[in-house]
């Protein structure tokens, strides 16, 4: 076990986790973009812990320091220097501060089924008229509202990665973090079932049915598909 100058925070020196040097490329990939994310390089260090570099020194410093808060998010000591980023095992500050975190975003943006009803109406009615191909639409929205929530990637970054310590305060530790994950993970799941019905239902040109399974807000969303295809209003209504 290694502390820091400050005391602050700890981290460990157990091997590195199966899956970790993979799981590091997909978050600094993410965090760098589709221009720079095929040039990230990660690799493992001799004596524990994976370094990340890029070939082009242009905004070299920026990136890294975003990588490293994304790093730091997932629970994972780090420190940049001037030529590449440096992971060096679980913090207690960072696994905290990712339990935080969770929390903070099921009892906010995760508990607002509004929020995503609406974005998926306006998503969907705005690339409808653009003439997007409507059996292409419920897979777009729910690809663009999984963007919005920000935690789908982010948990997915993590498939493959077995977390462990040779320390039982972090084993506890982790093991809290991937509880919350797992509520975290359901709660968006229920967030794109509900972006993808709209889809569906706007690409379809109609107002959803009321029933018991609709998902959660399912009122406000049916009200908010039934304006945005105010021809089926105007249709019924010459039929009467």
């Amino acid at each position: 076990m290694t502390m820091n100058s400050s005391g602050s925070s700890w981290f460990i020196d157990d091997p590195v986790s199966p899956g970790q040097e993979q799981v590091v490329q997909r978050i600094c990939a993410r965090v760098a973009g589709p221009v720079i994310g095929p040039d990230v390089h990660v690799a493992g260090l001799p004596l524990g812990g994976v370094q990340v570099w890029l070939d082009s020194p242009r905004h070299r410093w920026r990136f890294y320091h975003r990588m490293a808060r994304e790093l730091r998010l997932a629970g994972w000591h780090t420190e940049t220097g001037p030529d590449r980023l440096l992971l060096l095992g679980w913090s207690s500050v960072c696994l905290s501060h990712r339990v935080r975190m969770l929390s903070a975003a099921l009892a906010g943006r995760l508990s607002d089924f509004d929020e995503t009803a609406f974005t998926a109406v306006m998503t969907a009615t705005r690339l409808r008229h653009a003439g997007f191909p409507a059996e292409e639409l419920p897979a777009e929205v729910e690809t663009r509202c999984s963007d919005a929530l920000r935690w789908p990637a982010r948990l997915a970054d993590l498939d493959g990665l077995e977390r462990r310590s040779s320390l039982e305060p972090m084993r506890l530790r982790l093991a809290q973090v991937a509880g919350l994950e797992s509520k975290v993970n359901r709660r968006c799941g229920e967030h794109l079932a509900l972006a993808s019905k709209v889809a569906r239902t706007v690409a379809g040109g109609a107002v959803p049915a009321r029933s018991c399974a609709s998902g959660p807000r399912a009122g406000l969303t049916e009200r908010m598909v039934g304006v945005s295809v105010p021809n089926l209003a105007m249709s019924a209504g010459t039929a009467r």
